[in-house]
């Protein structure tokens, strides 16, 4: 068990290494530091010919900001989930201070995929993504790693890797190494700026 979580709270772990997670969509949250941790290298995407052939065709009309707490919903709502309705209502308080942002895929007026992650200084943590139609959620974050680029940051933080993202570039590095990456990432001053 953790003290209840406010963006304060969520802003001063983020940045010594940790992040919450829930046993279960109704259970409690406890905090996580891996290691070692996930990564993806901002120069370092793998993207394949038909993914790449996907984004050019732009089947999506991509947006940022626009609807967080529909993303950080519909990444919770799967069999399996860690997000639970106070770390829902306490990242939702974090985007509305400028800290927390979401990548979001529309097909017309519907909401076909998405991300959503922290971001202090040059870093981002990402959090979750989901995807309702192909390749929705990679393309979500191609573009977040061009927009992250684009802005000057620094880290792109997985948290953890398995073997869908390690063929998007995921790489795992030793957690005293993560550390030392996020530290100098934070220093920077970084905004997320418009999209």
């Amino acid at each position: 068990m953790i003290p209840p979580l406010t963006a304060d709270l969520l802003i001063q772990a983020y940045a010594q290494g940790y992040f919450p997670m829930a046993d279960t969509a109704d259970g409690p949250a406890h905090w996580y530091h891996p290691d070692p941790r996930a990564v993806l290298p901002l120069d370092g995407m793998k993207i394949s010919k038909s993914l790449a052939k996907q984004i050019r065709r732009k089947p999506y009309r991509i947006t940022d900001n626009r609807v967080f707490e529909q993303v950080i919903r519909a990444c919770a709502h799967r069999e399996e989930t860690w997000i639970n309705e106070e770390i829902i209502h306490a990242y939702t308080d974090l985007h509305k201070r400028g800290c927390a942002h979401s990548i979001e895929a529309w097909q017309g007026d519907q909401l076909v995929g998405g991300l959503y992650g922290v971001s202090i200084g040059g870093a981002f943590c990402g959090e979750s993504m989901f995807s309702r139609a192909t390749d929705a959620s990679k393309i979500c974050l191609a573009y977040l790693v061009d927009h992250l680029r684009t802005q000057g940051y620094r880290l792109l933080d997985t948290q953890f890797s398995n073997p869908h993202m390690a063929r998007l570039g995921v790489i795992e590095i030793p957690q005293a190494q993560y550390l030392q990456q996020l530290a100098e990432a934070i220093k920077l001053d970084v905004c997320w700026g418009d999209s």
